[in-house]
């Protein structure tokens, strides 16, 4: 293979590490997020030299990557920085299935895989189409109120929305899901969410533990049919806010799995 692919890679956030393992490529990776979980070799395997924020400059550069993968203008300065040092960065700005689905290809002819992607990505769009259809099966569509941040309150990006809506539910703020920014999806207050009644509330807090007794305690929300009813649900981090593989497979898989209890109960 030569020269003609990188060969020294720094993924400053999980998604790349997560496809380049599935690919077969991940002799390829020299350093990692410290927030990568999938998969679980990865975090034994390799360094960790960046969080989400911020990164350790020195170490990256210690390793002497030729290609360094970020995600969306959060890791601008991070960016920035590795460029300036004389580092060749990559930094994608994906945000929904489809962009998802596009990230695995590109990535993997960025690395001279790209039989290997276009195969990983089919069986993704294979797994999204089977959910889709027993989601189309099942006797009614709750509404899903899914929360990403409980202080401010901040409700889910858009690819969250759409897996939503693939796993059977209809999300209760769609209009907010198309905002890209996490400060453009902020709720003054609890208020509207109350107003649209959602029948599920899924959970996934950016890393820390989602505790359902607070949800279910806010002013107001009592009314609501998810915590009449119970119906609060944690979505772990690491399988639905990251815009890779694990949202596709595992966060639409736990999403459809409640939704599905709900309609049929």
């Amino acid at each position: 293979m030569g020269d003609a692919y990188p060969r020294r890679i720094v993924c400053l956030t999980e998604e790349p590490t997560e496809v380049l393992y599935a690919l077969g490529e991940e002799h390829r990776i020299v350093g990692i997020s410290g927030f990568t979980v999938r998969p679980p070799r990865a975090r034994k395997e390799k360094p960790k030299v960046s969080a989400f924020t911020s990164a350790k400059i020195g170490e990256i550069l210690k390793l002497q990557p030729d290609l360094a993968i970020g995600f969306s203008d959060i890791q601008a300065d991070i960016a920035r920085e590795l460029i300036k040092a004389g580092v060749e960065v990559w930094v994608s700005n994906h945000r929904s299935v489809d962009g998802i689905l596009a990230y695995i290809r590109r990535l993997g002819a960025m690395v001279g895989a790209h039989e290997k992607a276009e195969a990983y990505a089919q069986t993704a769009e294979r797994h999204i189409a089977e959910i889709r259809a027993a989601a189309a099966q099942l006797p009614c569509r709750p509404k899903v109120y899914f929360e990403e941040w409980d202080d401010p309150i901040i409700t889910g990006i858009r690819w969250v929305a759409e897996l939503v809506g693939i796993a059977g539910g209809d999300d209760c703020f769609p209009e907010l899901a198309r905002e890209s920014l996490a400060k453009q999806r902020i709720l003054a207050n609890g208020d509207e969410v109350v107003r649209r009644a959602p029948d599920i509330i899924f959970g996934s807090w950016c890393g820390k533990r989602f505790r359902p007794e607070r949800v279910a305690a806010r002013p107001g929300w009592e009314t609501i049919p998810a915590v009449r009813h119970g119906d609060l649900h944690e979505i772990k981090s690491p399988i639905i806010l990251q815009p890779g593989p694990a949202a596709l497979f595992d966060g639409l898989e736990a999403m459809h799995r409640l939704i599905r209890a709900w309609a049929l109960r």
